[in-house]
């Protein structure tokens, strides 16, 4: 598509918004720019565009109406009800998302290889990217990891490009076509967004929607959910299981990570091999490995890579033993859900940092490990209210209030005993605190080198 002379709107100033607007303005469209917050919130950034000549709004939205744009580009965190976005569709103004634009834009010699799901989205597009890299392909990873898609266009021209899909990413898109993609597992997340579960299905299901007979879809055949989204699937379907062999696909046999495809079997790696902690990382090494294997990485490769892939940063990042007690930064882990896996990777008693921002989640199915697993509770944030109700229904009482991170680090080290695990895992958002969950992962990494002297 030749964007030379379009006149678009961009709506969202974060990280995505610049993207698109950086790489839009190099196409040589006619720009605008607009985002909510308020002049001064938004300075840096309003320089930047300054500087680019590109006409902005801040503090609101412009109206938008036929005679202006020909299209609007909407960042993720923008939801689809917002006033420019409902106003251009209803005069059939084009709205597309940034990971639509980079897919429009990608050269021809590039494929996208892409992964969404509720929990593991990071950790497993880290570590198909780490596979391919080790493989020595031209390899590059991006979306909602943290870099926007459109900012790595010039620096591949043929190869792989690896791609983290949130459902606010994936609601935007329409041709966006990967030519592998895996889904990982679909629980209730963003409901205070998408409303109703089965809008957030329909925005998952977006990544599959418009593949074709020669590409592959990737599920997690113990997520009934997703066997479901399989039947519907255009691509040829193949699923990972952590708990039983499959006639095809990735599976565990005698320990060993095995893959059937075509009647012909593959063992990658034994379980005691791998780097990655915990079942849940389990299902996300079969995922990645069942997607690079179809991409035609050998299984000795993929078994090099397992056994030396680092992990992801804010995601179970072990920080070290101090005085005998293990610090572990689990910053993304912002649903119930993610806690639950988080939990249950470990078998030392727990002090357990959680709380921030609910997502539109129920903490009930968590109270109930944490009654089992965790020995105290300290809670913080706009959610510590609704987790410290659903504890205490629980029958769980070691329950421990404070007022900020920093406050939880110490009173969670004061708490601690030698053998046992101080886990953040907030079962939240940031953003009542923090700008990112890595901000949070961040300060928590600190305060843990500072107590610990």
């Amino acid at each position: 598509m030749d964007f030379s002379g379009k006149r678009i709107l961009v709506v969202g100033l974060a990280r995505s918004g610049m993207a698109a607007i950086k790489a839009l303005d190099k196409r040589g469209a006619q720009l605008s720019a607009c985002d909510e917050k308020e002049a001064r919130t938004l300075a840096p950034i309003l320089d930047e565009l300054e500087k680019l000549g590109i006409k902005y709004y801040a503090g609101g939205y412009p109206e938008v109406k036929r005679q202006d744009f020909d299209l609007l580009v909407v960042s993720p965190g923008v939801p689809l009800e917002t006033a420019p976005i409902r106003q251009a569709r209803e005069q059939g103004i084009p709205v597309i998302g940034e990971v639509e634009l980079a897919y429009i834009l990608k050269p021809k010699a590039v494929e996208f290889l892409a992964i969404s799901g509720t929990n593991g989205k990071t950790t497993t597009t880290s570590l198909l990217h780490y596979i391919l890299a080790q493989a020595g392909r031209n390899a590059l990873a991006g979306g909602n990891i943290g870099i926007p898609l459109t900012t790595l266009l010039d620096s591949i021209s043929a190869g792989t490009i690896v791609v983290e899909l949130s459902s606010f990413q994936l609601e935007s898109s329409s041709s966006f076509r990967p030519y592998i993609c895996g889904l990982l597992n679909i629980t209730p997340d963003h409901l205070n967004r998408h409303k109703t579960m089965e809008r957030y299905i329909e925005a998952k299901a977006k990544i599959f929607a418009q593949q074709k007979p020669g590409d592959y879809a990737v599920f997690n055949y113990e997520d009934s959910i997703l066997r479901e989204m399989a039947r519907s699937c255009p691509a040829q379907t193949f699923f990972f299981s952590s708990e039983r062999e499959l006639m095809e696909g990735a599976f565990i046999n005698n320990g060993v990570i095995t893959i059937k495809r075509a009647g012909i079997i593959q063992e990658i790696a034994r379980i005691d091999e791998v780097s990655l902690r915990g079942k849940h990382n389990l299902e996300n090494i079969l995922a990645a490995t069942m997607m690079a294997s179809l991409a035609g990485v050998s299984p000795e490769d993929i078994r090099q890579a397992l056994a030396s892939f680092p992990g992801v940063r804010h995601r179970m990042e072990e920080l070290g033993l101090y005085d005998d007690v293990l610090y572990v930064n689990d910053s993304k882990a912002t649903n119930p859900e993610a806690v639950m896996k988080a939990l249950d990777s470990f078998n030392q008693p727990i002090i357990l940092i959680a709380g921030g921002r609910n997502k539109g989640s129920s903490f009930s199915q968590l109270a109930g490990l944490i009654k089992q697993k965790v020995r105290e509770l300290v809670l913080l944030g706009e959610a510590r209210e609704e987790i410290k109700d659903a504890v205490i229904d629980a029958g769980f009482r070691n329950i421990h209030e404070v007022e900020d991170l920093q406050a939880a680090v110490i009173k969670a080290h004061e708490l601690a005993r030698k053998g046992e695990v101080v886990l953040l895992s907030p079962a939240c958002a940031s953003w009542d605190m923090f700008a990112s969950y890595e901000q949070r992962g961040d300060l928590f990494c600190e305060m843990v080198k500072s107590i610990s002297g």
